[in-house]
């Protein structure tokens, strides 16, 4: 009998170029051996250059969508993206909380790569009080961290290591702040958890810009903690995995370069090519 393999449920928004969202987890998911099940939050207008404009789902259609899926299949993690509406970052909430044991990996899409909003501050202040609690596994950037962190009598702009224990004491298990933003040579990822740093990595900084890696590396995270990975190895592994996305990435179009979440793939099959020309001389 055939192993059904991990089954991963995402809340997410739809992207229609497979840059981000919703298709950017299918392949990510697909790629790292879990099957995504997928509950459409909202629909974008949007190319590889910006979103034009995002339209939300109604509630009651997202709730159905995933409480049809959840009394079908036995889920093994959580990945949830851009919601689109306070009113369906409250659903969420609700269906999520049905299911404490099972690891969400939140991945606060704030904005997108060129700058368009896509969080209000009523959205921003519904995921602190009722997502973040729930959360196992929260990856923002440092912008989206510090604007999820931030507090009235803040002065100046708080740091990573403020702002991590701040989300950490809204109720996040975890929370690793990527350093893609910073004006640093390398990439410094740094995940924190209740006791302070767990891990901090360094990647090679790539020259180019992309769409889609902060939902790749939230959805390879989701994957690896469903196939069975601790929580260090999980971050640690999704980064890596992410990484040579985005070392393999393409230009679709005339903005962002795509992350390519099969690049793996096209190598076995340009080394078995290479392999059989090789035979063929």
């Amino acid at each position: 009998m055939i192993q059904t393999p991990p089954l991963v449920l995402v809340i997410a928004a739809s992207d229609p170029t497979s840059g981000a969202g919703l298709q950017a987890d299918l392949l990510t998911l697909a790629s790292l051996g879990c099957h995504p099940l997928t509950v459409v939050s909202a629909l974008t207008v949007q190319d590889t250059v910006g979103v034009e404009s995002v339209h939300a789902i109604d509630p009651d259609v997202l709730e159905r969508q995933a409480r049809t899926l959840l009394e079908d299949m036995p889920v093994a993690a959580f990945k949830i993206g851009v919601l689109g509406s306070t009113e369906n970052i409250v659903r969420v909430a609700e269906i999520v909380s049905d299911y404490p044991d099972l690891p969400l990996v939140l991945d606060p899409v704030l904005a997108s790569g060129r700058g368009d909003s896509l969080a209000d501050d009523d959205m921003v202040q519904a995921m602190r009080e009722l997502l973040l609690p729930q959360t196992t596994v929260l990856t923002p950037n440092i912008p989206e961290a510090r604007r999820l962190a931030e507090e009235d009598d803040d002065e100046d702009e708080p740091n990573g290591d403020l702002c991590a224990r701040r989300l950490i004491e809204l109720g996040c298990q975890s929370v690793l702040i990527t350093g893609t933003h910073e004006n640093t040579p390398q990439v410094v990822n740094t995940l924190y958890g209740e006791q302070g740093v767990l891990r901090r990595d360094r990647w090679e900084r790539l020259p180019q810009i992309y769409h889609g890696s902060g939902c790749t590396l939230a959805s390879a995270i989701a994957a690896c903690l469903a196939n069975g990975s601790a929580l260090e190895d999980a971050v640690r592994d999704a980064q890596e995995y992410t990484w040579h996305t985005l070392a393999n990435g393409f230009r679709a179009g005339m903005g962002q370069l795509i992350p390519d979440r099969f690049f793996w793939a096209r190598q076995e099959a340009e080394e078995r090519e290479d392999r059989s020309e090789e035979g063929d001389a």
